[in-house]
């Protein structure tokens, strides 16, 4: 009975007793109601989306990014500022809780609104009073909120990072993380100069530091294997201090009017940049390497040092012989000339039936004679004019000859405040100031005897054979030409002047254009129609440059109005000076591909995806390439 007694007491002293000792344990105040933990748990998950389907025009936050902005300012240097900053805080932690519970709201209002809403009012003055039992709750909660969501915040990044990069090591995007990087430096400027941000000397200390780390990592790299192994890292750090910009920058007009500006800056920079690079292009492809200045140089002491006999080509009896394959090919170029010849006679069926007139100035004359005599071109026959040596051609017969020579077309060339006032710094090219450019407007004078001929420019490379044109019917016409209206900027309108009457009242601003470079011409046909004197009278009309400017292709156009025989466009493709997106297919399968343009093959500038097609014909081994250092 006893014992039946003292148990029955134990039991209730314990009944009282163990209610009061769990509750008094110093211990348990560090811990987290399971009530509590699931209601920060709760909060910390919001990511004030309730409708994803709508926000459809603006990027979606990561849910972590979304809590980081619930939390507020992170660095403050103010202590003094700290309870305001603490009671704006217990508002936007209201408004947020409020925004969540109210669901009909979230359906008409913007969400994305309402939390930038919340955040403008952080600076503001608190006027909602709260009592000081309920304030110190929420101040609790509060830190407690902001421990969880920075450990959350650690915990996901590097998650997100690691996808990304993933991601990218897929060879998806190769260039993935250097535009990251890239993008980040300019979010980095628009934060460094906005008023915010400036007011937080700690937040600025440390985006500097970053983006100094990001523009070391970045440097000249283009694609992602050319970044350090260090990036990844450095990208991860640069995000997590952007993500506190965020949180201190609220003013989203104020972020817009920057980067607007940055954008204009860019704009204008980008303007001049292209202005100066335009014309660096020009004056670069008016200039001579060195290189192809000392090859003619050391070629012309050797020509003289030979004697008469080893001067003379061999086959001369070929020259006008109507049965072969004639080109004329006018060029001060030497390497150039020999890329043409080699090439045509290399993807030549029969050789030795080909014959090339190359005309050069008195300054060349020697050179190119020189080379060929060194490199003679296989079977094929070669000849070598001066044009000094034409005396039928001068001022009195030939009107472009007369303007060359005037003082209003030197002063147009070489007075130097024209170099930033003609928009058209192409026309201004010296080599129109060459005869050499206009030698093809007399080919039935140049060549009495030839009944046709095929036109070659020097910045061109022969691919298939060329012997098929001379059986093409042209039907009358005295050109045979490929047409190059394809696009727009390829019609008469581009090179006339169609505001003049007589240009208007005589020619077709849509007609088609056609493309100096390669061209079949039918001489005893020219000289029926008599074509020079057709040439002859619009250079007249021209005289103040007032129908056209300078260049060959629209006095071409012009004269040769109606005269002109489209032939196939396999047989001619240009663009290769100029357009890097040539189709290689119809490069492939050209009979001539032309370096038209300034970036010739030869110059630093060229293009280097095309210039392996010319250089293949230049032996850089050869004696001479080698003394003049002359490589590909």
């Amino acid at each position: 009975m006893v014992k039946l007694r003292n148990l029955v007491l134990f039991l209730l002293l314990l009944t009282v007793a163990a209610p009061i000792l769990l509750y008094t344990d110093p211990s348990a105040s560090f811990k987290t109601p399971s009530s509590k933990r699931d209601f920060l748990d709760d909060v910390t998950a919001l990511t004030f989306n309730s409708d994803e389907n709508r926000l459809n025009l603006l990027p979606r936050e990561s849910p972590a990014v979304v809590r980081r902005d619930v939390v507020g300012v992170v660095y403050s240097t103010q202590d003094s500022d700290s309870s305001r900053r603490q009671e704006t805080r217990d508002q936007f932690s209201a408004r947020v809780l409020s925004a969540t519970d109210d669901e009909t709201q979230s359906q008409t209002v913007n969400p994305i609104q309402q939390v930038t809403d919340a955040v403008s009012e952080i600076d503001k003055p608190n006027d909602v009073h709260i009592s000081a039992d309920t304030s110190q709750n929420r101040e609790k909660m509060q830190v407690q909120l902001t421990q969880k969501t920075t450990e959350k915040v650690d915990e996901q990044e590097p998650k997100d990072f690691g996808g990304a990069e993933k991601e990218r090591g897929n060879g998806l995007m190769p260039d993935a993380q250097v535009r990251h990087l890239k993008d980040q430096l300019i979010r980095a400027k628009v934060y460094l100069s906005l008023p915010a941000a400036k007011a937080n000397p700690h937040f600025v200390r440390e985006l500097r530091l970053r983006v100094k780390e990001v523009q070391r990592a970045v440097l000249d790299a283009a694609q992602d294997s050319d970044l350090p192994k260090n990036a990844i890292e450095k990208l991860k750090a640069m995000e997590l201090t952007l993500a506190k910009g965020k949180q201190i920058q609220d003013d989203c007009s104020t972020v817009v009017k920057k980067l607007r500006a940055m954008l204009h800056s860019a704009e204008e920079q980008l303007r001049v940049h292209k202005k100066q690079t335009m014309f660096l292009t020009q004056l670069t492809a008016k200039t001579i390497p060195k290189g192809l200045h000392c090859l003619p140089l050391r070629l012309t002491t050797d020509y003289y040092a030979l004697n008469s006999s080893e001067q003379q080509f061999p086959n001369q009896e070929k020259l006008e012989d109507n049965q072969l394959y004639h080109y004329a090919l006018f060029s001060d170029n030497v390497l150039a000339a020999s890329v043409v010849v080699n090439s045509t006679v290399i993807n030549a069926k029969h050789p030795s039936k080909h014959v090339f007139h190359i005309v050069t100035d008195r300054l060349n004359y020697a050179a190119m004679r020189m080379w060929f005599l060194n490199n003679p071109p296989g079977k094929a026959t070669i000849q070598v004019q001066n044009v000094e040596e034409f005396t039928w051609l001068n001022s009195s017969y030939s009107p472009v000859l007369k303007q060359l020579s005037s003082r209003s077309m030197i002063d147009y060339y070489f007075r130097a405040h024209h170099t930033n006032s003609d928009a058209n710094l192409k026309f201004r090219n010296p080599k129109y100031l060459s005869i050499l450019n206009h030698l093809r407007f007399y080919l039935p004078e140049i060549f009495p005897k030839l009944s046709k001929v095929l036109f070659l420019d020097d910045d061109i490379v022969v691919q298939k054979d060329l012997s098929g044109l001379w059986s093409v019917d042209l039907k009358g016409n005295v050109n045979g030409a490929v047409e190059t209206c394809g696009e727009s900027f390829h019609r008469f309108d581009r090179y006339l002047n169609f505001s003049n009457p007589l240009i208007s009242k005589n020619f077709d601003p849509r007609a088609c254009g056609w493309a100096y470079g390669m061209n079949v011409f039918d001489l005893d046909e020219w000289k029926r129609q008599n074509i020079t004197e057709v040439y002859h009278r619009w250079q007249n009309l021209n005289q103040d440059r007032e129908l056209w400017k300078l260049g060959t292709l629209p006095p071409g156009l012009i004269t040769f109005w109606k005269r002109t025989y489209p032939l196939e466009r396999r047989w001619h493709v240009l663009g290769l000076g100029y357009n890097p997106s040539v189709n290689q297919r119809d490069i492939e399968r050209a009979a001539v591909v032309h370096y038209n343009g300034n970036l010739k093959p030869w110059l630093e500038i060229g293009l280097p995806k095309y210039r392996g097609i010319w250089s293949k014909h230049v032996d850089y081994e050869h004696v001479y390439l080698r003394d003049c250092n002359i490589n590909p």
